[in-house]
């Protein structure tokens, strides 16, 4: 008798464990779904950060035929719009202090800024991209650097007593390319630093705020028709020679010039000078307009959209930068 109770023990015990196991399958499943759920949004991110790379990286061989490690910098047909992502970026240098604006200097371009910088100081990539020149030119720009980047812009950094990449080689933006220096034609350290699209330089201060030590929005728009305008790009040459700028060139033209020719040269400087510091850019913020912008700088309407060559009843997007001065 005792037996037998056992034996209807053990034969309800595993009946109870059969019946309990697809309950048990689906408790696990339940919580495993939470898990996948988050792996597959993980997943999702990570796809799209590579798709989003692998975009950027095309956009800068839709803009160059070459790659070549012969030349700075070399005039290419530029698009008629292009847009420039700015967004990932890290300033060169933590000076705040420009030397030398972008623009005619001593009868030429000057065709980058002048950022005041010390010997050793770390000077640093742009954007994410991949270097393309590592030089020394005794001429122009003593060591220098070319970093082609994603977002299609290409940097120079010029005068650095050091570098510290080599050419092929992928960098991140923030990392360490080279070290603040006083090589080339220059009389002074600092940093020249410019900014190409498609070998035409383009002023950084519309793109890079070094006061503030930030970019001037998100994205800047690149427009073929007011940069032939209003003069803001500057073409370049073939030629290295005749494309090399000629930074700080005082001391040499003081030598060749007669006193009435150095103070022509001081006068004209300085009216350009003034016409360039009298530029001002507004950066949009959300829920502003063209009218309460016009109306914030002390503009009519037809003025503010003059200047930007804008219509009035143009959408205005955040970060989106316009002249008002």
């Amino acid at each position: 008798m005792q037996i037998k109770n056992i034996f209807k023990t053990l034969t309800l015990t595993s009946l109870l464990a059969l019946s309990a196991a697809p309950v048990m399958g689906q408790d696990l499943l339940a919580r495993q779904a939470p898990v996948d759920r988050k792996m597959k949004a993980v997943d999702t991110v990570a796809l799209r950060s590579i798709i989003e790379r692998e975009q950027a990286g095309s956009l800068s061989a839709q803009l160059y035929s070459e790659w070549s490690n012969k030349y700075a910098h070399h005039a290419t047909e530029l698009p008629d719009s292009f847009r420039i992502d700015l967004r990932g970026f890290a300033m060169p240098t933590s000076s705040r202090v420009i030397t030398s604006q972008f623009g005619r200097r001593w009868g030429r371009m000057h065709k980058g800024l002048d950022i005041k910088v010390y010997i050793g100081d770390t000077i640093r990539a742009a954007f994410d991209g991949k270097i393309r020149v590592v030089n020394y030119e005794g001429s122009g720009y003593g060591n220098y650097v070319v970093i082609r980047h994603n977002n299609g812009l290409e940097t120079i950094y010029g005068h650095m007593s050091k570098h510290l990449v080599r050419e092929d080689q992928n960098v991140r933006a923030g990392d360490p390319i080279g070290l603040g220096g006083n090589t080339g034609r220059s009389t002074g350290s600092h940093l020249h630093f410019e900014t190409r699209l498609c070998g035409v330089a383009l002023n950084p201060a519309l793109m890079f705020d070094f006061r503030n030590q930030d970019v001037t929005g998100d994205f800047y728009m690149f427009r073929a028709s007011r940069y032939e305008r209003e003069g803001i790009a500057v073409n370049s040459t073939t030629g290295r020679k005749q494309d090399s700028y000629t930074d700080e060139e005082v001391g040499s033209k003081s030598k060749t010039a007669s006193r009435n020719e150095v103070a022509q040269n001081k006068s004209s400087r300085s009216t350009s000078s003034k016409s360039r510091n009298n530029v001002q850019y507004h950066k949009v913020v959300k829920g502003e307009t063209v009218y309460s912008i016009a109306h914030k700088r002390g503009l009519t309407v037809e003025q503010l959209c003059k200047m930007n060559h804008i219509g009035k009843n143009m959408r205005i997007r955040p970060g989106q930068i316009l002249k008002y001065s």
